[in-house]
């Protein structure tokens, strides 16, 4: 039963992060939206960052699968694109974190130093799957282009939703399709001809 109850607290607060903005949602609000006691809370929960901890660790189980990369042959273009659908919709999922970002790493040393692993993790496996394209003769691209793309993907995929919000968009989940299409974008002018056709035949289904 206290698994039950701390797994609905987890999943309530998820919600209402993303809807509503996390600075903008107290325990207490957690507390009325499931019914429960603030006292029950508290008994799984010592405050509102300690319920941000426990999604984090779910978030970075999920994030981690999302960046996995074949390990037994070279990737194709259609890895990449996999590995971003499922690292947008794991930010999707947790898009609270990401939108309120800075203030959430500022408050807490631990997930800071988590996320900056969860960074330099990226960048590894981004370097490692455009440099098997370019073994693959998929992209033509120098030791240090294919640093630059590392690096631009992984910067533009962690702060998409906070330039979709400045830019006054108000649809996340387009703004999500529209992430995916950008960074994908990315790794066009690297591309052969072949593949570059195939890539935007890809990002159609994307498009609105």
């Amino acid at each position: 039963m206290a698994a039950k109850t701390r797994q609905k607290i987890l999943d309530c607060a998820l919600a209402m992060f993303n809807a509503q903005g996390e600075p903008n949602v107290t325990t207490n609000h957690i507390a009325d939206e499931l019914e429960i006691s603030p006292g029950n809370l508290y008994y799984h929960f010592r405050n509102k960052d300690d319920i941000i901890e426990q999604l984090f660790g779910r978030y970075e189980e999920r994030i981690s699968e999302a960046m996995s990369v074949p390990t037994t042959r070279l990737p194709n273009l259609e890895d990449i694109w996999l590995q971003m659908h499922l690292v947008f919709e794991c930010i999707w999922d947790y898009r609270f974190l990401y939108r309120d970002l800075v203030d959430i790493l500022s408050r807490n040393r631990r997930l800071r130093l988590r996320f900056a692993r969860i960074l330099k993790r990226a960048t590894d496996n981004t370097g490692q799957v455009i440099r098997g394209l370019a073994r693959a003769g998929i992209v033509r691209a120098s030791p240090a282009e294919m640093d630059g793309f590392s690096t631009n993907l992984l910067v533009l995929t962690t702060f998409w939703l906070n330039y979709a919000a400045a830019k006054g968009d108000q649809d996340e989940a387009r703004a999500i399709r529209q992430g995916i299409v950008q960074v994908m974008m990315l790794i066009a002018p690297f591309l052969r001809d072949a593949e570059r056709v195939h890539l935007h035949t890809l990002s159609e289904a994307y498009r609105d």
